[in-house]
């Protein structure tokens, strides 16, 4: 089996350049399932990270330790200088959600809820706003995702790619720093998977935020990324922009990218 040498820990940002968010040294497993033994990635203010992998690498379980929804075993995991690791309480990772939205693969949405009901909720949970706001708000957010007028829609009325787009609506109705979006094209027709992307690429503009994308379509990734971080061997093995990646001279990394089975025969 072709071997990957592993990128190991970032080097120090330059001046001027502080990361927004950093992996040290994390490692995290479910009983014997090791996931990382040594997870070190940064990712800088307002751009655009792509996570890419084979399935069940943990790519979705990196955004989750970012947020709390799931802990490390050891290492460190800061952002905005702040090592959220070293959280004991549920409580503490509040501020830091107020400023994270997380995207989820399956839209997520409340099925006993309207579209309006949705996307209003993080906004009455975490901010102490009037509703003539929180109606602003949700109004001004599915114009962003190409959805007016469907507030009083239920997801069950809902298309995969609408609810995929409500998910997303709700996901940045707080107007968050960092948006997470885990896997926000899968099950959907080459259309629509397009239309996810513009609507990253919309997002980033409009909030000026940090995107961290977990996915496996290499579309998406050329569509929206700024870099790429692959995730193999329970680390990350290489990271760059996506056309680095492509002409990298290692097998396991180019033949990801370009989907050549080859180099995983024997894995």
């Amino acid at each position: 089996m072709t071997s990957v040498t592993h990128v190991g820990p970032p080097p120090p940002p330059k001046q001027g350049e502080n990361p927004l968010v950093s992996f040290r040294g994390v490692q995290k497993a479910f009983g014997r399932n090791v996931i990382y033994t040594d997870l070190n990635l940064d990712v800088r203010k307002a751009e655009t990270l792509c996570v890419i992998g084979p399935s069940g690498c943990g790519k979705s379980v990196m955004i989750k330790m970012l947020i709390g929804l799931l802990r490390s075993d050891a290492g460190e995991i800061w952002f905005d200088g702040e090592n959220v690791a070293a959280f004991e309480e549920d409580e503490e990772y509040l501020p830091v959600r107020k400023r994270v939205a997380m995207v989820f693969q399956g839209a997520a949405l409340f099925d006993s809820m309207t579209v309006y009901e949705n996307i209003a909720y993080p906004l009455r949970q975490q901010f102490d706003l009037e509703e003539e706001e929180i109606a602003r708000r949700v109004d001004e957010k599915l114009t962003w995702v190409g959805l007016p007028g469907i507030e009083q829609k239920r997801p069950s009325e809902l298309s995969g790619g609408m609810k995929k787009r409500v998910g997303l609506a709700r996901g940045i109705a707080t107007d968050p720093e960092v948006i997470l979006y885990d896997e926000p094209t899968t099950g959907l027709d080459p259309v629509n998977c397009h239309r996810i992307g513009d609507l990253i690429l919309s997002m980033h503009a409009r909030l000026n935020c940090t995107s961290i994308v977990v996915t496996h379509d290499m579309g998406l990734v050329r569509q929206v990324s700024d870099r790429v971080a692959f995730v193999y061997d329970q680390q990350i093995a290489a990271a760059g922009p996506a056309a680095t990646l492509e002409r990298s001279p290692n097998p396991i990394v180019s033949g990801f990218m370009s989907g050549d089975p080859a180099p995983f025969q024997d894995s």
